[in-house]
């Protein structure tokens, strides 16, 4: 809550600086990272989710259309970094002075709000400038301003957006227009998750839109490369980039329920056991073809992005759930017991790997969905699954019948009564089969 309230946090254009340094959260390095902006916007979904609190969605949907409108490139690959500088200035971009606000094309009243809301002053916070961050509740500005509580989201928008248009006329920071794989792994999750839990097909499409840019510019004869820049893809890829694009593609799967992503990721995960695993347990991050090195290095901490490691025994826990594979979810819960020890002794070095263990206690709900897709009962069914969050759930949806290379979760579902049908699962024992959406709802809720 207090890091959304700016300074780390663009008011304006939405998105997260790279950290902050001061205690109060107030001053930040002005740098903007793809990873941050994914991992957080996540988070802030995941928090509305959780609590109903719209404030929290509001930053989560600001900070992704920043990632489109800023980070994005025309083919849909995720940008690495906007810098902290421009015109040899950190932060200049981002930062107001007095003079500036009182001479934006607004009425006194709002330039007032403003000053009022984000505690602007001739001194301002940051080398003579103004960084922006909330001086004033929702409820004090309604007593001070005369105005509606439920009206102020509304009010303080239209005025970011007139900040907005007048920053887009200054000199930009430079872009890092790098796009690496583990990056937009992240952010593809992010996309796809909001684009099914907040009803957005736009960024259901540009989910849709970054894999195909990942699978056609960066997945050539079967080897995924790491980097990707003005139409070249170059080194081979790590155990990140492998894991993450898997968990990548089967957030999509379930947002866009098109086989290919499915399927893909499977290929994904037979290259990652059978070139980086390390007969030990776990894996290596390179592959087994990589460059001889000295050491081949192991990382399992996590650090400001999840490692590896982490992200493949999600990926195996996730794709055992839709397969059926008891393999992966063996070598997968292998891993999670090795790590259980250090994870919960440091848990902040080890938060991904705690988000897999929550996931594999779980129960997992693996829920499956048939019928036809253009009909309003399927999407009905669809809509029931997302209107809560689910973090232990993983869902097939298909048209029937479904196609061959589907997840075997829809395997031998027949549709009851030509009728869509849901089926709610756990390792592959399901409830009975059901099109009403009130028995689907029922048996969601009543699994533990």
């Amino acid at each position: 809550n207090t890091m959304a309230m700016g300074g780390m946090y663009d008011v304006v254009g939405g998105g997260f600086a790279r950290y902050s340094v001061d205690k109060y959260w107030k001053i930040p390095h002005f740098e903007k990272m793809l990873y941050d902006n994914a991992q957080l916007s996540r988070v802030y979904l995941h928090a509305y989710l959780i609590t109903g609190k719209h404030f929290y969605r509001r930053v989560c949907e600001k900070t992704l259309d920043f990632v489109l409108r800023e980070m994005t490139n025309p083919q849909g690959g995720f940008y690495s970094s906007l810098d902290a500088d421009s015109e040899g200035q950190e932060g200049k971009f981002y930062v107001w002075t007095m003079d500036e606000i009182r001479n934006l094309n607004l009425a006194e009243t709002d330039k007032e709000l403003l000053i009022a809301t984000y505690g602007i002053s001739e001194t301002g916070n940051f080398e003579g400038a103004n960084v922006l961050q909330r001086n004033l509740s929702d409820k004090e500005i309604a007593a001070k301003f005369d105005i509606q509580p439920e009206d102020i989201p509304l009010k303080l928008k239209k005025l970011h957006n007139a900040l907005l248009e007048t920053r887009a006329h200054r000199v930009r920071p430079n872009t890092d227009d790098k796009v690496l794989a583990s990056w937009n792994a992240l952010m593809l999750i992010s996309f796809a998750e909001a684009g099914r839990y907040l009803a957005r097909l736009d960024y259901q499409e540009v989910a849709s839109r970054n894999a195909r840019f990942l699978l056609n510019e960066m997945y050539i004869d079967r080897v995924l490369y790491r980097s990707w820049r003005e139409g070249k893809a170059s080194h081979t890829a790590y155990l990140e980039d492998y894991a993450g694009l898997i968990l990548g593609l089967l957030a999509l799967y379930q947002s866009d329920p098109n086989p290919e992503w499915y399927t893909t990721a499977k290929e994904l995960s037979k290259e990652l056991i059978n070139h980086f695993r390390d007969p030990a347990g776990g894996f290596f991050d390179t592959r087994d073809d990589h460059e001889k090195l000295l050491i081949r290095p192991k990382d399992v901490q996590d650090n400001a992005t999840p490692s590896g490691n982490a992200l493949a025994a999600m990926a195996l826990l996730q794709l055992s759930a839709f397969s059926g594979n008891r393999e992966w979810q063996n070598m997968a819960e292998s891993m999670l017991e090795n790590i259980s020890d250090m994870a919960s002794r440091y848990p902040t070095a080890f938060a991904q790997w705690l988000c897999a263990i929550d996931f594999a206690v779980g129960p997992i709900q693996e829920v499956a969905i048939l019928g036809d897709q253009d009909t309003p009962e399927f999407k009905q069914l669809i809509q029931i699954v997302w209107d809560a969050y689910r973090p232990h759930l993983v869902a097939a949806i298909s048209n029937f019948p479904p196609e061959p290379l589907s997840p075997k979760l829809l395997a031998n579902r027949p549709m009851i009564d030509q009728k869509a049908t849901a089926y709610v699962c756990q390792n592959f024992v399901c409830q009975k089969p059901t099109s009403s959406p009130e028995e689907f709802q029922t048996q969601l809720e009543k699994m533990p």
